[in-house]
């Protein structure tokens, strides 16, 4: 699917706020349907997710304390006719070792975010089942 860049922007989420929650949020606030966004940071207390074909749902990371929010990629689209933020994160603790996957949620510390705004017809997502929610397949 092909799109034109719309807005961009560039903040700090709030201390206390959950990530995902605030990504949700904001694209909703400002009529955002699809996006790409990124960042860095630190979470508190984060869970990430970990996708099992075997039990067709994901396996919860559930991590305690701080962790330096290395890498955050994901986008935005709609689902269920709102919009909802798919976001993947690499954690690091004190010792260096890194955790990775689907960010369920994250407390954050601080968080600079880039959101970058695709202007076209939406992407939206739709049971597939598996526990899963997916954008139809796009042949170009």
């Amino acid at each position: 699917m092909e799109f034109k860049p719309g807005r961009v922007f560039l903040l700090r989420v709030p201390e206390g706020e959950d990530l995902v929650s605030f990504v949700n949020g904001f694209a909703e606030g400002r009529g955002i349907n699809t996006a790409i966004v990124k960042g860095i940071g630190s979470l508190r207390n984060p869970v990430l997710g970990y996708y099992s074909e075997e039990i067709r749902n994901y396996k919860r990371i559930e991590l305690m304390g701080m962790f330096e929010l290395v890498s955050l990629l994901g986008n935005v689209s709609l689902r269920d006719g709102r919009p909802f933020a798919h976001l993947h994160a690499t954690l690091g603790n004190a010792n260096g070792d890194a955790f990775g996957g689907h960010l369920i949620r994250g407390e954050v510390f601080v968080a600079e975010i880039y959101i970058q705004e695709l202007l076209g017809k939406p992407l939206v997502r739709k049971d597939r089942g598996k526990n899963l929610s997916l954008w139809d397949e796009e042949h170009v």
